[in-house]
């Protein structure tokens, strides 16, 4: 029996123009490329410029997603956004977006879980998609986490960048079997009993300033692969799929030793795993996407590849999606 399956049909990508290297960092900080590459395997990061917003590089990222998809903007019913820096309080970043690329038409809203927030927006596209009430939706990371991070804490400074991706999704009718392209499970959980362990010391009701990033790193780790594993574990369950059908799992980009040590334990092969955190960072939401559209340019991700993603933020919010490309 077919059934209408959520389906990438482009994937797009945006860095702002300046690095900022670990040796840079140095010269910041009492930090040094050895200390961060060897804990984090991050060599360096880009910074967005003075007066670019996140919805700026959201915009530039869903421009490519566009042309990479071979679809016009009249064609898209919906734009959702993940962010956990946007450009004001309020209207949703997506709302700039949507009048970035000159749509006047559908809707367009930002959702939050930080790290975890592409895989809660593609999990939300696919049901919206699902449901019948949309067909083509834009679903972007975006983040400029150099504006909230505190740049004398050397523990958290040198690993997040800025940054954004973006993917086209159509509803498109497909056999209903284990080939099928598009997305074929998602599970999202949250735990807010972890909140202090990665948050931010501010916010309009708080304290009516931004705040900056604080995170206890060790706990975050030590939690980590086991939240990660669980959903993961949980979409195999439900698709009947295993590790060993995997033909690229995409993590969320934070750590290399998160990402190294959560691929070993589900039993995925190294060569399988996409990884960009070397030259990005972490840049929250945006990594995913990010990482995907890498793939996808260098050629290792093709149509009909069964694709893991999976992320973990603060929270802390957690997810797994498995889509055919």
């Amino acid at each position: 029996m077919s059934l209408v399956r959520s389906v990438v049909l482009g994937v797009g990508g945006y860095l702002p123009e300046k690095t900022l290297t670990n040796a840079e960092l140095s010269t910041m900080v009492d930090t040094s490329d050895e200390w961060i590459t060897q804990r984090t395997g991050i060599k360096e990061r880009h910074i967005a410029a003075k007066g670019e917003l996140t919805s700026d590089l959201a915009t530039a990222a869903a421009r490519v997603a566009l042309a990479n998809a071979g679809v016009s903007i009249a064609e898209i019913d919906l734009i959702i956004l993940a962010t956990a820096t946007p450009d004001n309080t309020f209207p949703a970043s997506a709302v700039t977006v949507q009048e970035k690329l000159g749509m006047r038409h559908g809707a367009a809203f930002d959702i939050q879980a930080v790290c975890s927030g592409f895989v809660f927006a593609l999990s939300q596209a696919d049901a919206m998609i699902r449901s019948g009430q949309v067909k083509k939706v834009i679903v972007i990371g975006a983040e400029t986490f150099s504006r909230i991070v505190d740049w004398t804490d050397r523990g958290t400074c040198v690993l997040f960048g800025d940054g954004a991706g973006a993917v086209v999704l159509s509803g498109e009718p497909q056999p209903g079997d284990t080939h099928d392209r598009g997305v074929h499970a998602s599970r999202l959980r949250s735990d807010g009993h972890y909140k202090e362990m990665l948050y931010v010391d501010g916010g309009p009701s708080s304290t009516g300033t931004v705040g900056h990033l604080r995170m206890e790193g060790r706990e975050v780790f030590k939690h980590a692969v086991g939240m990660i594993t669980d959903v993961i574990e949980d979409v195999f369950a439900t698709t009947g799929f295993s590790a060993a059908d995997i033909d690229w799992f995409v993590p969320h980009q934070a750590n290399m030793r998160i990402i190294d040590a959560s691929a070993k334990k589900l039993g995925i092969e190294s060569e399988k795993v996409i990884r960009t955190v070397s030259l990005h960072g972490n840049t929250s939401a945006a990594s995913i996407p990010l990482a995907l559209s890498v793939a996808s340019a260098d050629g290792r991700l093709k149509k009909g590849d069964l694709v893991l993603l999976e992320s973990m933020g603060g929270g802390f919010t957690w997810g797994a999606i498995l889509l055919r490309w």
